[in-house]
């Protein structure tokens, strides 16, 4: 049978404080705080289009991952949260390596509301999402269709428990911009590094919110070493 080819409009794109990969929860919904905005494409910015949306507490949102599009595909993948040297199916994983570059995510819609020049615009929490990152389509989460209270995690369950202990001093505390602050300290927690690094001596860092943050781990306790604004970064 031939292959057949099928392309999809992007009919939005979400503003977040992550401009890079790194550091961006590994699902939605496990940063509950973490605000961001989805802006329509010029095209899409028809009011009509989202009324009776504002009725809804969440929303699905259909996406690309638009960093991790490549040539072919294959059949297995090494999550990073199994520590990287363990394979498995890539239908049996929330990979970005997939023959179609999709993802998936529930979020709390917090408000829709009407900009002169923008038209609609949803503001959610808890996106998993990647400033910039171009979306496919927005649709209603229905409780009573969408949740199953009694559904097996498979081997992702045991994974869900892994917190840092996170130690954030001053001066960088007051570094944080307030509204910034709880979704800082939430992300942290969850543990940015990639599975498989272990070295308490390593430092590490991500842009968030306009800011470069520094942490080094050891054992279950992350201390930021350093918080600088991007601007004196650059200079």
């Amino acid at each position: 049978m031939a292959t057949e080819n099928r392309s999809m409009r992007v009919i939005a794109r979400i503003h977040s404080d992550f401009p890079t990969k790194f550091g961006i929860p590994r699902q939605s919904g496990l940063v509950k705080s973490l605000r961001s905005r989805i802006i329509f494409e010029p095209e899409f910015r028809v009011p009509e289009a989202v009324r009776g949306l504002e009725e809804f507490s969440h929303i699905w949102l259909v996406w690309e991952f638009s960093q991790s599009v490549r040539e072919g595909w294959s059949p297995t993948v090494r999550p990073p949260r199994l520590g990287g040297n363990k394979r498995m199916g890539v239908f049996a994983t929330r990979s970005p390596f997939r023959p179609n570059p999709i993802g998936l995510s529930a979020v709390q819609l917090e408000r829709v509301y009407l900009d002169d020049e923008l038209g609609p615009v949803l503001e959610v929490l808890g996106a998993d999402l990647m400033d910039g990152t171009p979306i496919f389509d927005i649709k209603p989460y229905l409780p009573f269709a969408d949740s199953y209270p009694e559904a097996s995690g498979g081997f992702a369950e045991p994974l869900r428990a892994h917190r840092l202990e996170v130690e954030l001093s001053e001066p960088w505390r007051s570094m944080v911009p307030q509204p910034l602050l709880e979704g800082l300290l939430e992300v942290l927690a969850q543990d940015p590094r990639p599975s498989y690094q272990h070295d308490p001596t390593r430092v590490y860092g991500f842009t968030f919110g306009g800011m470069e943050v520094r942490f080094t781990v050891k054992e279950d306790r992350l201390t930021v070493g350093e918080i600088l604004p991007l601007s004196r970064k650059e200079e």
